[in-house]
């Protein structure tokens, strides 16, 4: 999956329904208000309940520092 794919447009987390954002390096999507990742196996999202992985905190602020950071 990539950052242009469409399909990111639609794509919400599970439990509170709202965006998720893609981490490329971890293949994964992630929502930072439940501070939970989805793997993405083969290219397809998991998106079940069960597959969130809950994310402590030093990991959370990379995540939203990496998503703040200028593109190069």
């Amino acid at each position: 999956m990539n950052p242009d794919d469409p399909l990111l447009t639609i794509l919400a987390c599970p439990l509170d329904k709202g965006p998720l954002a893609l981490l490329t390096d971890e293949e994964a999507l992630y929502n930072p208000r439940l501070r939970l990742s989805y793997p993405i196996l083969e290219g397809i999202p998991q998106l079940l309940p069960s597959s969130g992985q809950k994310v402590g905190a030093d990991e959370h602020e990379r995540y939203l520092a990496r998503r703040k950071a200028p593109a190069t």
